[in-house]
């Protein structure tokens, strides 16, 4: 007897169909899983065995044989155990599905026969769509995540048996199974439904979206209103930035205010940022529609450099890919293992992650923003004015301080600015709020979006090559000074292209329709670790 299902499995972020086959034969009872499964998939005989009995069914008394194809792609997790449920009690003629439903099954089973959420789903049931399926069977907690791909049927599944709840044919007082036929399903609809219906149009998305709020605000931070240009500034390009100053100078503070001047995900990005933190099993708790804030990730300076970049024997996201569209905050920058900081030289180019295995190669989206702080040397009172607050560092132990950070890494972060102690901050000028910032950026961003709409590229610190040249173009006096200062200060070919950038955002948000040498000059001045300011 021989029979056979669709179940998936992640691979990367992406989804990987995987064909569940079942044969049985004669012999001394043995149940066998093959096809390159890990221990969780192994361990999955004996779930399995527990629900089928415990749900009213027979758990077949023969040698029992399951495939997991392809059998050359190794695999893991628990969510093809409803898969391997089912497809035993198919084979073994106990139930019939609906012949007109090509189905996809997920989910993991629990010894009473309930049905656990599994990671993933939002890419599985996009996989199952693109392949021609009509329907997904899978978790009720997974129910509201996997109704966000249209054009396909889910259905929600609490426990093994409401597939099919009349069991009592198959139990006898003796235990054993009757002569009775088989559970014949016409349809799924029996089974939970999703808890919105879906629109025929990709925009059904947007109305699952709903409005960001947060609690701190920039009108909270008195005074520092140069370095809350800077943030505005890289909030409007995508720009890297570090923020160099002593402690108990606003350095943290300022930078996890920094979501609140973003723009809002569109919907296309929320769909990747969902897709990135559904694989990495993040969405735990049960959602209405597609996640809306921009992600804000503040990995601790122990970090490993598989937690960043992604590992494992089968990679999953780091650190980088969960900041996807979002904001990867380092704090303490040279505090982190230096060897952790070098992986970030990659990303930051070319803003993807490939990990290479020996079966395959694994490529994770990491298009982020960087933002670090630091101080200026290891007692961190270098820039200091206070009498009672003297640097006691040496040149050399700041020189070897800040040797933790390497000469490529650093010319990878566009704006560099120093923070200093506040001085009259119980007098200082009003603060401009969130919304204010916010509203500049998000202009700034539409002026961006239009002026790129004919490319991939979406903000200012992504223009490169020859696109870079024909959209920033320097007046006469503007090329000048950007070569003095060049020559001047020994910057790379890198860092003159970051400067233009940089000043081709600070034209955008001053809604210039050209780079005049007044933004060559203010993007200058914020390299202050290249002009040896502190």
């Amino acid at each position: 007897m021989y029979g056979k299902l669709y179940s998936a499995c992640l691979y990367g972020i992406d989804g990987v169909l995987i064909e569940v086959e079942t044969d049985l034969s004669n012999g001394l009872p043995q149940t066998s899983i093959i096809g390159l499964p890990d221990s969780a998939i192994r361990e999955a005989v004996e779930r399995v065995r527990a629900a089928v009995k415990n749900c009213g069914y027979q758990y077949p008394l023969q040698r029992i044989t399951i495939n997991l194809a392809p059998a050359d792609l190794r695999k893991e997790g628990s969510s093809f155990d409803l898969a391997i449920a089912v497809a035993l009690l198919m084979t073994s003629g106990q139930l019939v599905l609906p012949p007109q439903e090509r189905t996809l099954m997920l989910g993991e089973l629990a010894l009473d026969g309930s049905v656990r959420s599994v990671p993933g789903v939002l890419a599985m049931v996009d996989l199952a769509k693109r392949q021609g399926f009509t329907s997904v069977l899978l978790p009720s907690d997974n129910l509201a995540e996997a109704s966000l791909i249209s054009g396909i049927n889910v259905y929600g599944v609490r426990h093994l048996q409401d597939i099919s709840p009349d069991t009592t044919a198959f139990k006898t007082n003796e235990g054993s199974p009757s002569k009775a036929g088989p559970i014949v399903l016409n349809s799924f609809a029996h089974l939970i439904k999703p808890a919105y219906e879906h629109s025929s149009s990709t925009n059904s998305h947007a109305r699952t979206q709903t409005s960001v709020s947060f609690t701190e605000d920039y009108s909270d931070v008195l005074g520092q209103h140069h370095v809350k240009r800077a943030l505005m500034i890289a909030a409007a390009g995508m720009h890297n930035i570090l923020l160099v100053g002593p402690p108990g100078t606003g350095k943290t503070m300022l930078i996890k205010r920094l979501p609140t001047i973003l723009p809002p995900l569109s919907e296309e990005e929320a769909l990747e940022v969902t897709k990135v933190l559904s694989a990495a099993g993040k969405l735990k708790e049960t959602s209405s529609g597609l996640v809306t804030e921009r992600p804000f990730r503040s990995p601790h300076h122990t970090i490993s450099t598989s937690g960043l970049i992604g590992g494992s024997g089968i990679p999953k996201p780091g650190e980088v890919s969960l900041a996807h569209r979002g904001i990867l905050f380092l704090d303490e920058l040279p505090e982190f293992h230096r060897q952790v900081l070098e992986v970030l030289r990659q990303p930051l180019e070319d803003h993807t992650v490939t990990i290479s295995r020996a079966r395959a190669a694994f490529t994770f989206p990491a298009q982020f923003m960087l933002a670090c702080s630091m101080n200026p040397c290891p007692c961190g009172y270098l820039s200091a004015q206070s009498e009672d607050q003297r640097c006691i560092c040496s040149p050399s132990r700041v020189a070897a301080y800040r040797a933790k950070i390497s000469g490529p890494l650093l010319d990878r972060i566009d704006l560099q600015v120093e923070v200093p102690p506040p001085g009259e901050w119980r007098n200082a000028a009003p603060s401009p709020t969130s919304a204010e910032m916010q509203a500049k950026v998000v202009q700034a961003h539409h002026i961006q979006a239009k002026r790129y709409a004919n490319s991939s590229v979406r903000w200012n610190s992504q223009l490169s090559g020859r696109l870079l040249r024909r959209t920033a173009q320097l007046p006469a006096e503007a090329d000048n000074l950007l070569q003095h200062t060049l020559q001047a200060l020994n910057l790379s070919m890198r860092a003159h292209d970051r400067i233009i950038k940089m000043a081709q955002t600070i034209a955008d948000l001053e809604h210039d329709g050209e780079i005049l040498t007044s933004h060559v000059a203010e993007a200058i001045q914020y390299r202050q670790l290249d002009l040896n300011l502190f």
